[in-house]
């Protein structure tokens, strides 16, 4: 059997960290493109002199077509990047959020995480992070958790949901400045999946979808 001479074995340690860090590194950098060119679209278009609302998270929000146009009286950014998770957001909250000094964040993210058979306390262990990032950042800064929205493709776990939404909504009763906006059950009819509300991969939402959405949110855009 070969043995590792002793005087190599630190160097064989440094190696192996390496590696691991650097395939972490790789993947939480996953994102790394699509974030720079939200900063740099709105780099051009911020007006720093303006209160500013940040939606962010993952897909549905990044898909929400028109969403500034629907608040036009604020100046709301759109940062959300498809196929995230909750521990990518908390990664680049400097750069989507944080460096906006917004008044308010709207947060989408969770989905994809239970998808990825992540467990509903992890979801809120790195959600109750980002929710500490922003406050030691402005202790006034208003948060608001949207709950993981119901779908055709993802139904068959709808329990896990559930139970991250409870959890979300026990959270924001934490604190005055963290709300909790319900897009669950204004998705659901009889307390059955409206289908006439999502797009051909019965993921993400089509306008009907987002008209929801938006029903549920304007009175914390507006008054809160």
């Amino acid at each position: 059997m070969y043995r590792i001479p002793i005087k190599l074995l630190p160097l064989l340690t440094f190696c192996i960290l390496c590696g691991t860090f650097g395939s972490q590194a790789q993947l939480e950098n996953g994102f790394t493109d699509e974030v720079a060119q939200i900063n740099k679209k709105y780099d051009s278009i911020w007006d720093s002199q303006r209160e500013t609302i940040v939606f962010t998270g993952s897909s549905s929000v990044r898909l929400w077509k028109g969403l500034e146009e629907r608040f036009a009286d604020h100046q709301i950014l759109n940062t959300g990047f498809g196929g995230s998770q909750s521990s990518d957001l908390l990664y680049f909250l400097d750069t989507l959020v944080l460096k906006y000094s917004p008044k308010k964040v709207f947060i989408y993210e969770g989905d994809n995480d239970l998808w990825a058979k992540k467990r509903p306390n992890q979801v809120i262990d790195t959600t109750e992070e980002i929710i500490r990032r922003i406050k030691a950042h402005n202790p006034g800064t208003k948060i608001i958790l949207i709950a993981a929205k119901p779908s055709i493709s993802r139904w068959k776990i709808r329990g896990k949901y559930k139970r991250l939404n409870r959890k979300m909504e026990r959270l924001s009763g934490k604190d005055t400045n963290l709300f909790f906006v319900d897009v669950w059950n204004p998705m659901l009819e009889n307390k059955k999946l409206r289908t006439d509300i999502f797009i051909e991969d019965g993921l993400h939402m089509n306008q009907k979808g987002y008209d929801i959405w938006y029903n549920a949110m304007i009175n914390l855009v507006e008054n809160q």
